[in-house]
């Protein structure tokens, strides 16, 4: 399977329908082509090989989509970076990678001067954005101008496509490496469940360096259909945008559909256009779904449950489903068509329907590994499967339903934050003995990051001072939203873990599930 094969079947099929829309920007699909092209030839003048690793630093835009394509065309493998990192955090993923370029836009321009002191792979930026090129940097449009088209490269099947890094466990994040394959085979599954066709009208609004709307990237060009941009979510930029441009299609994470739900603004705008919205990315309130069902009466939704390893999606649960007080609503749907879906215990035998254990998955959606890290590559995939660190069961319809996570995660408004990070920087704290951090419900988020800190004997903190202490070393989103302090030490274990089961009862007390 080969990415660029996605493009070149939209050319055949819809040359002259609109690929591209960014504000007054439109482009057909051989336009499209075209500039995919002499992107790809600009890269190999720059020295960008086979495999080689481009990054992105960027909002939502129509020049996000020509990157991903002509890095693919030319051979390469993108990093979309996460635009909510901190700029040591995205050094560290540029320089993990080894990523020779970097493309930035307006948004992150201001953060040039403090990153690149941190940097010692990027040999090239490329500024994207429609302001003044910021010294040191070359000019996008400039320098398509200037280069030739040059043929596909014609990378495909296990080639790396692109390196997406998640939280991880040891305090820094892991590159996760999917392969054209995993790419296109997720976009195969993708079609179906969201029934994309050349006359979808897509808007990317949850931000394009995240899987949850990179799965509809590749699917809705594959199909030929266009892509509509906005650079970042806003309830009124997103409902403009769907009545400007007659948006079919879009996918949102469960905090934006409760922004979107309670803003009292939908019934300004003409939304007759948009027929199917996807959710994904962190579980959804019931609340919130029910409302957005009753708000949003013509739009079909549907669920999609995965993560960064399986490129992403795993289970979809489609709209026929989606009715209020039916059985199924509360899952996380069945497994996607290309992939299998197997419940396990600790020792990685399959449990009978109904009982809670290890979601585990496989298919050709599923990862190459992470990159340099072999050992955690060998762990996650053991078996041939893919153990998600996600606890559920399976019904006997084949309904995969979520009940707790096994991994130190906390996902916060569809962002993964991994509870190791935040404790690392309130560790570096001198006035803190020990500490935990655990996900809390929150109406707002899903989930809210919150730190339970022991200060060390004599020393007393505030919750204000931790969070600045955090701000100066994380990214804003993992920040810790609330902190509590006790006395006594945490519970351990026997072998002397801090039991976060234990730390996070009080919180999740009375509610069915541990993930929110």
């Amino acid at each position: 399977m080969f990415i660029t094969q996605t493009l070149r079947r939209a050319v055949q099929i819809n040359a002259s329908g609109t690929a591209t829309v960014f504000g007054e920007r439109r482009r057909t699909w051989t336009q499209f082509q075209e500039r995919v092209a002499r992107l790809a030839g600009a890269l190999k003048e720059l020295n960008v090989g086979r495999a080689d690793r481009v990054a992105i630093l960027s909002l939502n835009s129509d020049r996000y989509l020509e990157y991903f394509y002509g890095v693919a065309w030319a051979g390469a493998a993108s990093n979309p970076v996460n635009i909510r990192l901190a700029p040591p955090e995205i050094a560290y993923t540029l320089d993990d990678s080894r990523s020779g370029v970097l493309f930035l836009d307006d948004a992150f321009s201001k953060m040039l001067p403090a990153l690149r002191p941190l940097l010692t792979a990027v040999r090239h930026v490329i500024f994207i954005g429609d302001g003044p090129c910021p010294e040191g940097c070359i000019d996008y449009e400039q320098l398509l101008a200037q280069s030739a088209p040059v043929p596909d490269a014609n990378a495909g099947g296990s080639d790396l496509a692109g390196l997406f890094y998640t939280g991880g466990t040891t305090g820094k994040s892991k590159g996760v490496m999917l392969s054209h394959d995993n790419i296109v085979y997720n976009a195969l599954n993708v079609l179906p469940a969201l029934g994309y066709d050349d006359r979808s009208v897509y808007l990317h609004a949850a931000p394009m360096f995240h899987l949850a709307d990179m799965a509809s990237t590749f699917a809705v060009t594959m199909a030929a259909g266009t892509h509509v941009a906005v650079p970042r979510f806003d309830v009124d930029g997103v409902l403009e945008a769907i009545a400007k441009y007659r948006v079919t299609h879009s996918i949102l994470v469960p905090t934006m559909i409760n922004l979107l739900v309670n803003s009292g603004r939908i019934a300004d705008y003409d939304l007759s256009s948009f027929r199917r919205l996807m959710y994904g990315a962190s579980p959804m309130p019931e609340a919130v779904l029910k409302k957005a069902m009753a708000l949003l009466p013509g739009v079909e939704l549907a669920q999609g449950y995965g993560q960064t390893e399986a490129a992403p999606v795993i289970t979809f649960l489609e709209p026929r489903f989606h009715v209020e007080g039916g059985a199924k609503l509360t899952s996380a749907g069945r497994p996607a068509y290309g992939v299998e879906v197997m419940i396990v215990d600790p020792e990685d035998r399959e449990l009978p329907r109904g009982q809670v254990g290890e979601i585990c998955a496989r298919g050709l959606n599923v990862m190459q590994g992470y990159w340099g890290l072999n050992e955690q590559t060998a762990q996650t995939l053991r078996n041939g499967w893919l153990h998600t660190g996600d606890i559920g069961y399976m019904d006997e319809d084949g309904f995969v339903f979520i009940v707790d996570r096994a991994k130190d995660m906390i996902i916060s408004g569809g962002e993964n934050v991994f509870s190791v990070e935040v404790e690392g920087a309130i560790y570096q704290h001198p006035g803190v003995q020990e500490c935990a951090v655990i996900g809390v419900p929150s109406e707002q988020w899903g989930e809210a990051v919150h730190a339970v800190v022991v200060p060390k004997p004599g020393v007393s903190l505030t919750a204000e001072q931790i969070i600045e202490h955090c701000r100066q070393r994380i990214a804003g989103y993992k920040l810790p939203r609330s902190v509590s302090f006790r006395s006594e030490p945490l519970p351990v274990s026997g072998a002397g873990k801090i039991l976060k089961t234990e730390v996070r009862k009080p919180y999740w007390e009375g509610r069915g599930r541990q993930v929110s």
